[in-house]
């Protein structure tokens, strides 16, 4: 029987992992737990961090906003904070799963499960996120684009964990948007996925775009000739669509049990003219 600990402290964590220093770290374990029983070898034991209330929450810092790591999806979603100056990532949160998995699993385990099909990493992304990570001796602050190296691979070192994340506010922004193309319209794992935020004129012209995919390459891919491309012109249909080859030129999607590589190609370019909802 593996031995689980429930520390309710970051320093009763620090004392854990000093006794147990190949103790598995996990928070809400929507993910990591559904494996559990086929991982070989077994950890020595697990660390449930999801009682340190100084990992969870949502703060509002001036241009910023604190998140916790073990902040759970549901707690999210009713953030004030998150709905006015982030609703991007609340989008995202929103078709994450289940009502259930949503009250489980949190902003930190989809982090550091580093999935290329998580739903909170494209929000993430065009939100500018950075990542806090601690140990008992340190503390350092990485852009989510260099902690998340891979499938399931993330810059942490022995002894360090997540403790939160910030994003900037991104209120100058009208349109939040974020789309998700699955096998099925609920509870669907992403075939592709699409996070954006547009500042427009009063006429409609693009000022500034920020786009991020999800599940079409081995971390979340961001593509800056598109962006470079539409800034200047008319959010509309014309523009979007001169855009699609350069989106379906910059994405390295696989085949797997959800789609095939061309699928997820096609899916990607076409998934940017849902933009022209906001013309």
């Amino acid at each position: 029987m593996t031995q689980v600990f429930l520390p309710r402290t970051l320093n009763e964590l620090w004392n854990l992992l000093d006794a147990e220093p190949d103790g598995r770290v996990y928070a809400g374990g929507t993910d990591f737990l559904v494996g559990f029983h086929e991982r070989a070898p077994r950890p020595a034991c697990l660390i449930c961090i999801e009682r340190i209330s100084e990992i969870k929450g949502v703060s509002d810092r001036g241009d910023w906003i604190w998140i916790g790591a073990a902040t759970t999806h549901s707690m999210l979603l009713a953030a004030p904070p998150i709905r006015e100056h982030a609703a991007v990532l609340a989008r995202g949160v929103s078709v994450l799963a289940s009502p259930p998995v949503r009250n489980m699993g949190t902003i930190g385990g989809n982090m550091v499960n580093a999935s290329p099909a998580g739903d909170t990493l494209p929000p993430l992304y065009v939100l500018g996120a950075e990542v806090e990570i601690e140990s008992r001796v340190s503390t350092r602050r990485v852009p989510i684009q260099e902690f998340i190296l891979g499938p399931g691979i993330v810059d942490l070192r022995r002894g360090e964990i997540v403790t939160g994340l910030r994003v900037r506010k991104a209120s100058r922004f009208a349109v939040h948007h974020y789309e998700k193309v699955g096998r099925r319209k609920a509870q669907a794992c992403s075939v592709v996925g699409m996070a954006a935020l547009i500042r427009l004129s009063q006429s409609k012209i693009i000022e500034e775009i920020r786009t991020a995919w999800g599940s079409v390459g081995p971390t979340v891919v961001t593509i800056p000739d598109v962006e470079h491309f539409l800034v200047g012109k008319p959010l509309g249909v014309k523009s979007l669509r001169e855009a699609m080859p350069l989106v379906a030129g910059s994405v390295s999607p696989i085949d797997d049990v959800r789609a095939t590589a061309e699928y997820r190609r096609e899916v990607a370019a076409r998934i940017l003219l849902r933009l022209a909802l906001y013309a």
